[in-house]
């Protein structure tokens, strides 16, 4: 239900798992053998987990705002340092030396220009800051405040 939510989590470089289908009591003890705290919109999965909290907002925005008040101390400024789908953090992506290993999905005029691009060392997606960076960071910044810059 707060797969959205987890994604931008991402973008802020938190280490946020987000997991489907698991029983509330597993996904509580899951959450507790972790160390981490449960975000939900689910009063009773809520009350199951010691270290939860429970979010009110049903958009991204609020759900944001909810999450910044409840930790105050926690940078909230995007980094695109993680994998917005697995959550491993990011490696720089080397540029292939032989152009028959070009990958088709990223723009080489992009790239030549000096655009840099990282690569998640599991499920081996490319990213790069493009326009939808700027639409992120307008969602942060008017859910949050400030700028989302880091």
């Amino acid at each position: 239900m707060l797969g959205k939510l987890a994604r931008y989590l991402r973008f802020l470089g938190h280490d946020t798992a987000y997991v489907r289908d698991l029983p509330e009591r597993e996904l509580a003890t899951l959450a507790r053998s972790e160390g981490r705290t449960l975000l939900t919109r689910d009063r009773s999965l809520a009350g199951r987990a010691p270290s939860s909290l429970l979010l009110h907002e049903s958009d991204l925005p609020g759900q944001l705002r909810e999450v910044a008040r409840a930790f105050p101390h926690v940078p909230f400024e995007v980094k695109f340092d993680r994998c917005p789908d697995c959550n491993i953090p990011l490696r720089p992506w080397a540029k292939p030396t032989k152009d028959s290993d070009w990958p088709t999905e990223i723009p080489r005029p992009l790239i030549d220009s000096g655009v840099p691009v990282h690569e998640c060392p599991s499920c081996a997606r490319r990213y790069w800051e493009g326009s939808h960076a700027a639409r992120i960071r307008e969602v942060v910044a008017a859910a949050i405040g400030g700028d989302g810059l880091r």
